[in-house]
C-alpha cells in the first residue's frame, strides 16, 4: 500500500481497518504533570548540543591545525549528530506541549528516512575513524601515506553511500506494508519496531530482514572497532614508555567513550529479546540514543582533547583581541 492510498477513517482501536492519514504517537502522555518539565529539560540539552555540535565544526573549519583525517572524521560526525538528533527532538519538543500528538504517515516516513540514514550511516563512520586510529598507532610511518585527503572522502563517501542505500530501501519497504487498527504508536518517534507493529500483515520477513541488516551493516562495523583496538591496545602495550602508552591512549579514548556509548543503546534496543522489552522501558532507552549521546559527543571531544580546547582558547584569544583593537 502506498502513502497516498491510505484514507482518513474513524474508528475504533480493535477494528481492523486501513489505517487513517495520521499516527498518533503516545510517547510520554503518562507523564501528564512532567509534561512541561520534560520539555525545558529536553529543549536544553538540544540546544547545548546543537551548540556543541556546531563548535567543533567551526573549530577544525577555522584552525589548520585541525586539518587532519581524524578532525575530518570528527566534523563528520558532529553534522551526522546535528542531524540525526534533529529529525527526533523538535517533533518530540512539539508533542510535549500539545494534547493531540499527530504525525501524517509521510512525516513519519520521512522522520524515520533521516533517523535510520543518519544512524547507519555514523555506524560505518565510527569504524572508519576507529580505522584512522589503527593506523596512526600501528603503523605511524605510512600514516600520512595511506590517510590521505583521498582516502578519507573515500570513508566518509562510501559512509553515507551504505546509510542512504541501506536504510532508503528498508524504509521504502516498511512503508509499503498495509497498517490497520489501532494508529496509537508507544513511542515518541517512529522507530522502526513500533512502526511495524502497526502492520496488519506477518511481518515475519520485515522483522528477518531488519535483523539481518543489523547484523550485517550495526554488527560488522561493530565487529570492525573491536579488531582496531585490539591491535592499538596490542602494540600500545609494547610501547616502551609509559609516557609514550599514556599519549597513545589518550588519542583514541574519545572515541572509544563515543562508540561505547552508541553501541551499547544500539545494540541493547534491537538486538535483545522481544520478551524483555516493554514500551516504558524502550522509550527510555531511545532517549539515550537520541538525546543523550548527541549532547555526550562533543562535551567528551572537547574536554578530552588538548588540540580542540587548544584551538578553542586561540579563536576565543583572537576574539577578544580584535574587539580590544576595535575599542
Amino acid at each position: 500500500m502506498s502513502l497516498s492510498s491510505m484514507t482518513y477513517s474513524e474508528r475504533e482501536p480493535d477494528e481492523n481497518q486501513t489505517i487513517s492519514d495520521v499516527f498518533i504517537l503516545v510517547g510520554f502522555s503518562y507523564l501528564t504533570r512532567l509534561q512541561i518539565l520534560l520539555f525545558l529539560v529536553f529543549l536544553v540539552i538540544y540546544l547545548v548540543t546543537l551548540v556543541g555540535n556546531l563548535l567543533i565544526i567551526l573549530l577544525i573549519k577555522l584552525n589548520p591545525s585541525l586539518h587532519t583525517p581524524m578532525y575530518f572524521f570528527l566534523l563528520n560526525l558532529s553534522f551526522l549528530e546535528i542531524c540525526y538528533t534533529s529529525s527526533v527532538v523538535p517533533q518530540l519538543l512539539a508533542h510535549l506541549l500539545v494534547e493531540q500528538k499527530t504525525l501524517s504517515i509521510a512525516g513519519c516516513a520521512a522522520q524515520m528516512y533521516i533517523f535510520t540514514i543518519m544512524g547507519l550511516t555514523e555506524c560505518c563512520l565510527l569504524a572508519a575513524m576507529a580505522y584512522d586510529r589503527y593506523i596512526a598507532i600501528c603503523n605511524p610511518l605510512h600514516y600520512r601515506t595511506i590517510m590521505s585527503g583521498q582516502v578519507c572522502a573515500q570513508l566518509v563517501g562510501a559512509s553515507w553511500t551504505i546509510g542512504i542505500l541501506v536504510e532508503a530501501a528498508q524504509t521504502t519497504w516498511i512503508f509499503s506494508l498495509p497498517f490497520c487498527g489501532s494508529n496509537r504508536i508507544h513511542h515518541f518517534f517512529c522507530d522502526i519496531p513500533p512502526v511495524i507493529k502497526m502492520a496488519c500483515t506477518d511481518t515475519s520477513k520485515n522483522q528477518i530482514v531488519v535483523l539481518a541488516l543489523s547484523v550485517l551493516f550495526i554488527l560488522s562495523p561493530f565487529l570492525l572497532i573491536i579488531l582496531s583496538y585490539i591491535c592499538i591496545i596490542s602494540t600500545i602495550l609494547k610501547l616502551p614508555s609509559a609516557e609514550g602508552r599514556r599519549k597513545a591512549f589518550s588519542t583514541c579514548s574519545s572515541h572509544l567513550m563515543v562508540v561505547t556509548l552508541f553501541y551499547g543503546t544500539a545494540l541493547f534496543t534491537y538486538l535483545r529479546p522481544k520478551s524483555i522489552s516493554t514500551p516504558e522501558g524502550d522509550q527510555m532507552i531511545s532517549l539515550m540514543y537520541t538525546v543523550i549521546t548527541p549532547v555526550l559527543n562533543p562535551i567528551i571531544y572537547t574536554l578530552r582533547n588538548k588540540e580542540v580546547k587548544g584551538a578553542f582558547r586561540k579563536i576565543i584569544g583572537k576574539s577578544i583581541s580584535s574587539h580590544n583593537q576595535i575599542n
